[in-house]
């Protein structure tokens, strides 16, 4: 992957973007808030899509309104190439991170 590698929370948007199919703000930030029991403000997730999006690793489009009076338009985001892989690159850092590490065997000063 060229360019930065991903934050965290980057990460974790793009994680959820993978797991929701409706791809919109709201799916994603209760996937990131479900799995990871974290509290996510809607200010910060929208900042973070758009980031991402200027970074080439997700792609918006317009989704057409829900047939209910005042149904809004929504961002349906999906993974572009470079975001696929810049996930790929980014998991398999932390994994190669983590192989062979036995966590219960680090010393932790108390």
């Amino acid at each position: 992957m060229s360019g930065r590698p991903l934050a965290e929370f980057e990460l974790l948007v793009m994680l959820a973007a993978a797991r929701v199919p409706e791809g919109y703000g709201a799916a994603i930030r209760r996937e990131i808030e479900a799995r990871t029991g974290r509290d996510v403000s809607i200010g910060a997730l929208y900042a973070t899509l758009s980031r991402l999006e200027d970074k080439g690793m997700l792609r918006v489009r317009q989704a057409e309104p829900k047939p209910v009076p005042g149904g809004r338009t929504r961002k349906v985001y999906t993974f572009s190439p470079a975001g696929l892989e810049a996930v790929r690159t980014a998991t398999a850092i932390v994994d190669r991170m983590r192989d062979g590490l036995d966590l219960d065997a680090v010393e932790v000063e108390r």
